[in-house]
């Protein structure tokens, strides 16, 4: 599907009102502020719409945590409680050491790194910890006491919850990660529980989505295998009923089609049943008139080692109308790219139905989506009604400035980008090219496309993902060189892709291995998406030098030399990418990431690690949300006030104090 990563290189463009500015920082971590622009002038109704969707938005922040391991919660009560209690010496670096770890579990929303799926390793010993919690009135932990041995073992015993999403070929890829998805079930008895399911629904043109919502139990004394329903009355009812207040709230504020929507999705909470979630995305797709728009539910697959459980995530926005020409050139002309596209005539769509796209300004994150969030989404992800309805698009503008004002100025292309003309390039046009690259990935890439006849859409197993991920990059990079973007008036000239192209190389095959630990290979999809791209067509370019590793002065530069070469490449490579995924070739796709998206060169990777940390940036960011204040008289809302706080950790507590409905095993 979906998402679409932050590049690691950054750069400005001018301002459109105060900037942001960066509120924390901390390991390899920074927290940004960003600002709504326009929604003080947003109609009454909308800007009603907006505050109650955002708080159906942060009502499931628990859930996510328990979703990602199930030790979360209790660790994450237990240091929120040292740290409100604690009156010792808070200056010690056992103590400042500890403090950054529970920054660090908010931030990943658990003790798991939230791109290399890695386990936290505390700074702090355990005798430490006990000492601190022993210094602490016994009543302020509650039923937290009978869990300080249990969080002991989940931070201290670096065998236990090694690692939250394990994609290694050949593993058991549940019993090895320490997701929440799954409990005590091995591999292939969840891949045979719901291919019995998909062979009971075999010929059904409409395929329900099996397992998005749901987590599969393994009885130990029956062995019976089955679903624990994420619904109202089912596993996470608590913060589930909370999430249905607020959008009963907003559904009685909203306007036609959004408030058929919502009765939708308020249906599918409380009972459970995914065709009712089919409902509630056909009903959203076909909506392209509504300013406010939102993301509420069990939507994203990537931390699912077989790609079927969906991690909960929230996302309430509204319309950049001055931003949308963009986007609104590119739906119109879907069609004529699905025609040029250099994939096989045979998995091409011969009518792409429903594109819409949009330039958007989000007011809320949450769950999958705070405090890291993706630049770009696309939905729905069920193949089938992409096919019969299309699919939504949006480029998140106010985050990607944001993270621009973030990085402006940060040294990072004179440390990397070796030659002149390509920072120049840039300079120029690196703004332009993420967001057309953004756009093209989002609303063509992933809408592109079909299956063969027979293929369900999950034969391609842990690889999913990835080669998702590659194909809508692709479909992104092959068309940002394209010709027709200059006839369009979207671009001035090749020079803009060059610009991207420079830049998404250089990231694929060096800059974003700062984000990976010395001694690891490449786990997260995106990561390896742009891996995958960067090395396929760095050995297949070279015979013509198309890219070049270059050594200057000991240190190592990914360049670009024939750009018009390069996007053939990317076409080449899509069309197989494309092929792989229509025919469903498990074999195909897993060669394609194993040989190209998962070893790490340790020579190169200490190098750029110790260059990129040199310059003293952090190569991962997240935010922090606005707040909004209904403001009433005479028992009606006249409006409703946003404010902007710029205190990471007083953030976090306050969610937690106020948006924490979940016990603490579930």
């Amino acid at each position: 599907m979906s998402f679409t990563a932050i590049a690691l290189a950054a750069c400005s463009q001018s301002p459109k009102g105060e900037a942001p500015w960066i509120v924390d920082r901390f390991d390899d971590i920074k927290v940004i502020r960003y600002e709504v622009p326009g929604f003080d002038e947003l109609p009454l109704e909308e800007k009603e719409l907006v505050y109650y969707l955002a708080e159906a938005a942060k009502c499931g922040r628990d859930i996510f945590f328990d979703q990602n391991c199930a030790v979360n919660l209790p660790v994450r009560r237990t240091l929120e409680t040292i740290y409100e209690n604690y009156a010792g010496d808070r200056t010690t670096p056992e103590w400042k050491a500890l403090e950054k770890y529970l920054k660090k579990v908010w931030f990943a929303n658990g003790i798991h790194h939230h791109y290399s799926n890695d386990k936290f390793v505390p700074e702090f010993t355990e005798q430490y910890f006990l000492d601190v919690c022993e210094s602490i009135p016994v009543e302020r932990f509650g039923e937290l006491n009978n869990m300080i041995g249990t969080v002991c073992v989940a931070i201290f015993n670096p065998e236990m919850y090694k690692t939250r999403l394990n994609q290694k070929a050949g593993d058991d890829l549940l019993w090895t990660s320490s997701g929440n998805y799954y409990r005590n079930v091995r591999q292939a008895e969840a891949e045979k529980f719901y291919a019995d399911m998909a062979d009971a629904d075999a010929g059904n043109p409409e395929p329900v989505s099996y397992g998005l919502n749901s987590q599969l139990v393994k009885e130990e004394k029956t062995d019976r295998i089955y679903e624990r329903v994420w619904k109202v009355g089912g596993m996470y009812s608590p913060a589930i009923e909370k999430i249905v207040y607020w959008l009963e709230k907003a559904q009685s504020v909203a306007k036609e089609p959004q408030k058929s929507n919502i009765a939708a999705l308020v249906s599918y909470y409380k009972t459970g049943d995914l065709k009712e979630f089919d409902r509630y995305n056909i009903g959203w797709v076909k909506d392209t008139v509504s300013n406010v728009d939102f993301i509420n539910g069990f939507i994203e697959d990537y931390g699912d080692p077989l790609g079927r459980k969906a991690a909960w995530e929230g996302n309430v926005n509204f319309m950049d109308k001055e931003a949308c020409h963009r986007t609104e050139v590119i739906s119109d002309n879907a069609q004529w790219f699905e025609d040029h596209s250099p994939v096989d005539e045979a998995y091409r769509k011969p009518v792409v139905k429903g594109v819409s796209a949009k330039v958007i300004t989000v007011a809320m994150l949450g769950g999958d989506c705070y405090p890291s969030t993706p630049i770009g989404i696309n939905l729905p992800n069920a193949d089938w009604i992409r096919k019969e309805y299309g699919s939504k698009s949006v480029t998140i503008d106010n985050i990607t400035y944001a993270y621009d004002m973030a990085a402006h100025g940060n040294g990072f292309n004179e440390e990397f980008v070796l030659r002149a003309e390509d920072r120049e390039r840039m300079d120029k046009y690196g703004k332009l090219a993420d967001d057309l690259h953004t756009d093209l990935h989002e609303c063509l890439g992933h809408g592109s496309g079909q299956l063969a006849p027979g293929v369900k859409g999950g034969e391609l197993k842990s690889y999913s993902s990835t080669l998702e991920e590659t194909r809508a990059d692709l479909f992104g990079l092959y068309y940002l060189g394209d010709p027709k973007l200059v006839e369009l008036g979207l671009v001035p000239s090749f020079d803009v892709a060059k610009a991207g192209y420079a830049k998404y190389i250089l990231n694929g095959m060096m800059t974003q291995l700062a984000r990976v630990e010395l001694g690891k290979n490449v786990e997260e999809s995106h990561m390896r998406n742009r891996k995958l791209i960067a090395e396929w067509c760095y050995e297949r370019g070279k015979a013509d030098n198309v890219i070049e590793m270059v050594r200057e002065n000991g240190k190592t530069y990914a360049v670009v030399n024939d750009f018009e070469k390069l996007r053939q490449l990317f076409g080449e490579m899509l069309r197989e990418v494309q092929r792989i995924k229509s025919e469903g070739d498990y074999e195909a796709g897993r060669k394609l990431v194993e040989q190209y998206a998962v070893v790490v060169d340790p020579v190169l990777h200490k190098e750029v690690r110790d260059r990129y940390y040199a310059l003293n940036i952090e190569p991962y960011g997240g935010f922090v949300n606005p707040e909004f204040e209904l403001v009433e008289k005479d028992g009606k809302v006249v409006d409703v006030k946003i404010s902007y706080p710029a205190n990471y950790v007083e953030q976090m507590l306050g969610y937690s104090k106020n948006y924490s409905f979940l016990p603490n095993v579930n």
